[in-house]
This record gives structure tokens, sequence and C-alpha cells, in this order.
């Protein structure tokens, strides 16, 4: 899935919101990241049945270009889950006028399995509406 979302707000910012533990945990999910290549930590969401997803994400900052890039990789903690969940997000900042160009590579959902195509609807609704409304209203505070 794919998001292309302007921001009126600076990169510096934005890369902020994105990679700050408590910014993160204010728009997305709480948890204990920090921004450093291979470093692994939980978030905590709501469970999903009807998809599977166990509500509780391992993830790992996979590759990151201060200011430009994020790349995490995010798993179901839950080994029994069914959702299958081996997802990867990618997060690219593009400078433009005043703002900043938000885009959102959401990757690896199976086209074979349904569970996970549920899920992929879902969260397609859910990054455009809750998620980057949330974000905004991060950048719009500080």
């Amino acid at each position: 899935m794919h998001v292309d979302e302007f921001l009126p707000h600076p990169p510096d910012k934005v890369w902020r919101a994105l990679t700050e533990p408590e910014l993160l945990a204010q728009w997305m999910m709480p948890g204990d990241f920090r921004l450093v290549v291979g470093h692994r930590y939980t978030m905590t969401a709501m469970a999903m049945p009807g998809t599977g997803f166990s509500g509780t994400i391992r993830a790992e900052v996979l590759a990151f270009e201060p200011e430009r890039m994020l790349r995490v990789g995010w798993r179901d903690a839950d080994p029994d889950s069914r959702s299958g969940a081996d997802w990867t997000i990618t997060w690219t900042l593009e400078g433009e006028g005043r703002g900043t160009r938000l885009f959102l590579v959401h990757e690896g959902f199976d086209p074979d399995n349904a569970l996970q195509m549920r899920a992929r609807s879902i969260m397609d609704g859910g990054w455009r509406s809750g998620v980057l409304r949330g974000l905004r209203a991060v950048l719009d505070r500080i």
C-alpha cells in the first residue's frame, strides 16, 4: 500500500515526530523505539481477531537516512498468530516548499492470505485517516 501526504511542516520537524519515542507514541503506538539500525522493540495496538492479529508487533529498525527515510520491519509477536504479518514500513520525506511530502510504503502482504488481505484493507484506511490525522495533530503541537 502507498500513501502520499503533504504536511505543512519542514522535514526536520516531521523527522522528529517519526523518530522521537515520546512523539511517536502520541500518534502511532507506544513502544521502546530507538533510531539505531538493528534495534528491536515492541509496540502494542488493539488486537484484530478478524485478521488473526494479536495486537502486539515486534518491530526492528532496518535502515534510515536522517530527515529522509526510515524503514522498519513489523511482525506479529504471537508465534501462533494466524495473521502471518511480516511487513516492511518505509517512510520517505521530501521537502516541498515550506512543507514536507511524506510517502509511506507498507509492503509484504501475501495476496493469497485472506486474513492479510483483510488486514491490508483495514490498515489502508487506518493509515490514511486515523494515523496521519494523529501525526498532523502532533506536528501542530511541537
